[in-house]
């Protein structure tokens, strides 16, 4: 999947799959993860976030299910 570099202190880029709703995140540590069931304005509203690193704790971090990829 295709990520795009974001400014954030926490994340390093994200990417979203529209078709299966999953979102892909990438952190500044080094790992991979994938949200699934993710909704396409959850995905635009973190991408438009002021902080992507805030929202992503606020509004994704305990509310999917995810599977860690690398």
């Amino acid at each position: 999947m295709k990520r795009a570099s974001v400014n954030s202190s926490n994340l390093a880029s994200i990417g979203y799959d529209e078709q299966n709703e999953i979102l892909e995140v990438e952190f500044n540590h080094g790992g991979v993860y994938q949200y699934y069931d993710v909704p396409i304005d959850v995905h635009n509203e973190l991408m438009n976030a002021s902080s992507h690193g805030k929202y992503f704790i606020a509004n994704i971090k305990d509310s999917y299910d995810f599977k860690k990829i690398q």
